[in-house]
């Protein structure tokens, strides 16, 4: 089938006029489409159950230059819904095996894989692309490349965005049979992490019946990652668990069922481990090709302007029937990522800097993972905390226990904070608060 012919039913939604789309911004006709195929580049983040779906809808709406990054490799579990994958391409890269089935399926479309980390590229290779959608299984992923689109953005002498450094970000989730789908327009609209405090609680186990009396499959496997990883600490001094590594899942595995077969526990198997300690909810299928087929829409929307997008979050839920709504999210003005200013952080005056740490961790709005703080002093600063220096984290290490006033952090101290979900540094005015708890 020649592309004119394969794509006719999606051209003429930009040859003709519509009434939905905003007439200031639309400009139909024949040359729309072929323009968009020719030029627009798409950024698709995930290869995985949601990654396969929308790599295969944007090649069969007509995009012709798609890039995709996954960093995973194809395990037999993954066959059931990831259908781009074969028995033969187990223990490929996701990526690379995607690639090259659009491209043998679709010969229009040009899908370049990347074999790699987002975290493995800097702005200049963001930069390249038009859109960048979303199919990701991890709230810190979401919460990196949120943080490097805002970075890259540039704002005039009046302090509002530049709009060509604007890069959308189109993102879509799963959770059994329920989805979502979010459109962000990087310093405009609501960002990953204005609503950070919306994303449900990870699951937590009481650590009493990890330690003592475990009756399910998934305490053996968080004693292995509580307990055991920090005594044995198998990859070397420090090195947290990656739930990305082979090496360090098979290492947690092994260790839970040495301890499941101790108390007559069935059931720890390579894919639960991971799934316990990345916190993966089982996909449906079903829920991916919708979620996917809406976001597909809202990159077409977006690239072609023939229709208004969505403003900007789609709840999906298929658990009886189907029902959908949509609403908007709002900015938060103290967001730390893009509202642009320091945020205060009030903790009582008598706390010690374990104090901040916790709070920087447990606050809602926040959920840092593993932050290094530094304490600036006009010009000069001093590093109160920085953990992935082994030199710096042992002379760091006795501020854990110390008084705010014994590292003289006062109100209007400013703390610098750096993580590793978010490109982004963040910046807090200390409020110290009398007779305070917090």
């Amino acid at each position: 089938m020649s592309r004119e012919r394969r794509f006719v039913e999606v051209a003429r939604l930009c040859e003709r006029p519509s009434h939905f789309a905003d007439q200031a911004q639309f400009e139909s006709g024949p040359e729309l489409f072929p323009a968009l195929q020719k030029s627009l580049k798409i950024l698709v983040i995930g290869a995985g159950g949601l990654g396969c779906e929308l790599l295969k809808d944007l090649a069969l709406t007509g995009f012709s230059h798609i890039h995709v990054i996954d960093m995973d490799t194809i395990d037999l579990s993954n066959l059931n819904r990831q259908f781009l994958f074969r028995k033969g391409d187990i223990g490929k890269s996701k990526a690379l095996a995607a690639a090259e089935a659009i491209n043998r399926r679709i010969p229009t479309c040009n899908v370049t894989p990347h074999f790699a980390k987002i975290q493995d590229f800097d702005a200049a290779f963001y930069s390249q692309f038009h859109i960048i959608v979303s199919g990701l299984d991890s709230v810190s992923a979401r919460r990196w490349i949120n943080g490097m689109l805002i970075s890259m953005l540039d704002y005039d002498d009046e302090g509002n965005v530049r709009p060509e450094t604007i890069k959308p970000l189109i993102d879509g989730g799963t959770e059994g049979f329920k989805g979502n789908v979010r459109v962000i327009y990087p310093g405009m609209s609501a960002c990953i992490e204005c609503t950070l405090d919306l994303f449900p609680p990870q699951v937590n186990f009481p650590l009493c019946t990890i330690a003592h009396t475990p009756r399910l499959p998934e305490h053996c496997i968080e004693y292995a990652k509580i307990i055991l990883w920090p005594k044995e600490e198998p990859f070397g001094e420090g090195v947290p668990v990656d739930g990305d590594d082979p090496k360090h899942i098979e290492w947690l595995m092994k260790k839970a069922q040495e301890r499941a077969q101790e108390f007559n526990i069935q059931g720890v198997t390579y894919r639960l481990t991971q799934g316990v300690v990345k916190h993966i909810i089982p996909a449906v299928a079903s829920t991916n090709a919708a979620v996917a087929a809406l976001c597909s829409m809202e990159v077409l929307k977006l690239a072609s302007m023939c229709s208004q997008g969505l403003n900007n979050w789609l709840n999906f839920n298929n658990n009886e029937g189907v029902y959908t709504f949509s609403y908007e999210q709002e900015r938060n003005p103290d967001c730390p990522s893009c509202s642009r200013k320091p945020r205060p952080l009030k903790i009582g005056e008598c706390s010690k800097f374990k104090d901040i740490l916790r709070y920087l961790e447990d606050e809602p709005s926040l959920q840092l993972k593993n932050p290094s703080i530094l304490l600036s002093h006009g010009d000069k600063a001093s590093t109160l905390w920085m953990p992935k220096v082994e030199a710096i984290q042992s002379q760091c290490r006795d501020n854990f226990s110390k008084l705010l006033s014994d590292l003289d952090i006062v109100s209007g101290s400013v703390l610098e904070v750096q993580d590793e979900t978010t490109p982004i540094g963040m910046t807090f005015h200390v409020e110290l608060v009398v007779n305070s708890e917090d």
